[in-house]
């Protein structure tokens, strides 16, 4: 695994950040958007002179996984991201800002010999790819598959985001009672699935994602979609829901959808098992979301440690959640990750810890 965000240009550093509850978010100027809370990353490395500001993160991302490793035929790539080199557009560039385009000059950047596959599906997508990878490991496609996500603060997404006003004036607060909307944020992550059981951190035991169709922005008012895919999770892992040791939520902080994940979790009988969302630490970081909370959680899962809702004071959701407001150490031995998005789409991923 490895990451780059505005904690930090590597793993390690990330993880040491989020041990002291540092934030990412902070005040920036984003095209015409003036003294904006964002989390952006700050002195990007150049690196190499042909590439755009994302793809630099997701080269400084993913090259120290392959740097020695050899790509053969049965090794995968996949690129989750929702907007790419989105600026393309605004330079009369149309061609280049497809995603495909990115998708393959990463591969070829990096030396992939397979067809690069991209998965780009609103903010499941991280989650949303690490599923997609396993499922073509279990057919026999490939016997290991590196993910790659990652997105960019543009003025673009912040436009967006604005018209739908759902931007917070103030660094987000996932299921606070004083919440107000989204904090935007950029980041890249990588993470390697595996068929070989050998060094394996953790072992993906369950997933599933279902799409509820409920509406091109707002999610289902019931958790619908979540609720259907949680339960599949929890079907293909044999587990029942009680074994959950912790859950990393989506919580991006808007009023409907920290209630939707609260209901969805009440629905399952979810409400004692420890939740947190890391919004507060990275904000949103759309395509590369899923994918950077699940790696952190993985560490969360490696180290036994809770990592506590930063933003979060009192419960602004219908249905009681077990929010963590402080680290803690417990023994953890199963995460429920979740995701949901645009166009009704949710995803969830259940991971068990192994080798240690």
């Amino acid at each position: 695994m490895n990451c780059v965000t505005p904690l930090g240009l590597d793993l390690q550093d990330n993880w040491i950040a989020i041990l002291k509850e540092d934030t990412g978010i902070d005040v920036h100027t984003v095209g015409c958007f003036e003294n904006i809370y964002t989390a952006k990353i700050k002195d990007l490395p150049t690196v190499r002179t042909d590439l755009t500001y994302l793809e630099r993160m997701l080269y400084l991302t993913l090259e120290p996984m392959v740097r020695s490793k050899p790509l053969g035929a049965k090794t995968g790539f996949i690129l989750s991201t929702t907007k790419g080199n989105i600026e393309f557009l605004s330079e009369g560039k149309s061609e280049e800002a497809q995603l495909h385009k990115l998708a393959f000059k990463m591969s070829s950047l990096f030396g992939f010999i397979t067809r690069p596959i991209v998965v780009s599906h609103a903010c499941v997508s991280g989650v949303l790819a690490v599923s997609v990878a396993k499922r073509l490991i279990q057919t026999g496609q490939f016997d290991e598959v590196f993910v790659l996500a990652g997105d960019k603060v543009s003025e673009f997404v912040l436009s967006g985001f604005n018209a739908f006003q759902a931007m917070s004036a103030k660094p987000c607060k996932p299921f606070d009672s004083g919440r107000d909307g989204v904090t935007l944020g950029e980041a890249a992550g990588a993470i390697l699935v595996t068929k070989s059981p050998e060094h394996a951190l953790v072992e993906i035991v369950g997933e599933g994602a279902i799409n509820d169709a409920n509406h091109i922005s707002g999610p289902s008012r019931t958790g619908e979609g979540l609720y259907r895919s949680i339960s599949s999770a929890l079907n293909e892992a044999g587990i029942d829901a009680s074994a959950i040791d912790f859950i990393s939520a989506h919580g991006t902080a808007t009023p409907y959808n920290d209630e939707m994940e609260a209901i969805a979790f009440d629905r399952l009988g979810m409400n004692d098992i420890p939740l947190n969302s890391l919004k507060g630490y990275y904000g949103h970081t759309l395509g590369a979301s899923g994918l950077l909370e699940l790696i952190i959680s993985i560490l969360s899962l490696r180290h036994n440690k809770l990592i506590p809702t930063k933003g979060f004071v009192s419960r602004g959701t219908s249905k009681d959640v077990n929010i963590i407001t402080q680290k803690m150490d417990v023994p953890l031995t199963y995460i429920l990750k979740t995701a949901s998005g645009f166009g009704g789409s949710n995803a969830a991923a259940i991971l068990k810890k192994v080798n240690g």
